[in-house]
């Protein structure tokens, strides 16, 4: 048990050492961004239509997964997910923290209002417990989902170009989504903000809707990124150790 623990942290540190900096910078903070900026509602003309801001980064978590996903495999784009969330966690709790800290935040200054306006800010950088329960569990799920679907459509493709990029990403990204946005209505949005379930479900779909048209216009970079990595042989020694393993077996 202790020999496969230790086996699966190398593996986790020749992985994190293998994928190039800016694109795991940019999947950490598109997490944290899309769950903190996931406090703020948009208003829309009608009623049966809910969403929030955290989709204007969710898409770049999901674009990110996607090359991860081309070029490391399912496994290893699903434990950096994993890593991710939890680093996520732990910037919440920082997040906490500071929102105990006395004191007063800039925006709080309008005469009259500065103690409730204080008080808003800081319980939306502490975070609710179930926001954060239901973010996560929304995020891993949907992580796992994108991830095995996206190799499991490019297993039906022989030739390695950007139709087949575009085809696995698209549809893998919609089904994540959808399930993601789909799991935190439900369990977060349905119970303890009111949404109806229409609601949850129109929300699911638009959101998922606007996510992937994000996904198709920045989908020529993604791909192009991981036709660089392949070109330069990103990640071989994460490769090696890992057919190390295959043949020990």
């Amino acid at each position: 048990m202790l020999k496969k623990l230790n086996q699966k942290i190398e593996e986790l540190k020749i992985l994190l050492r293998s994928i190039p900096s800016f694109v795991l910078a940019l999947f950490v903070l598109a997490v944290i961004s899309m769950n903190l900026l996931a406090n703020k509602s948009i208003n829309l003309p009608v009623d049966w239509l809910a969403l929030d801001c955290g989709i204007i980064f969710s898409w770049l978590a999901f674009l990110t997964m996607d090359i991860m996903t081309k070029h490391f495999g399912p496994k290893a784009a699903t434990q950096i997910s994993i890593l991710v969330a939890a680093i996520n966690l732990f910037f919440c709790f920082l997040f906490f923290i500071s929102s105990k800290i006395p004191g007063v935040w800039g925006e709080s200054y309008v005469e009259g209002s500065e103690d409730i306006i204080n008080y808003a800010i800081n319980h939306t950088f502490g975070g609710i417990w179930y926001v954060l329960l239901g973010s996560s569990i929304a995020f891993l799920v949907s992580a796992v989902v994108n991830n095995f679907s996206n190799w499991m459509i490019g297993k039906l493709f022989k030739k390695d170009n950007f139709l087949s990029y575009a085809i696995r990403t698209y549809v893998s990204t919609a089904l994540g989504q959808f399930i993601d946005n789909m799991i935190f209505a439900l369990l977060v949005s349905h119970f303890f903000f009111g949404w109806t379930v229409i609601q949850c479900i129109t929300c699911a779909i638009t959101g998922m809707v606007v996510e992937l048209i994000c996904e198709i216009i920045f989908s020529p970079i993604g791909y192009h990124i991981c036709q660089d990595w392949k070109k330069c042989h990103v990640g071989e020694k994460y490769f090696e150790y890992i057919r190390g393993k295959d043949n020990l077996r």
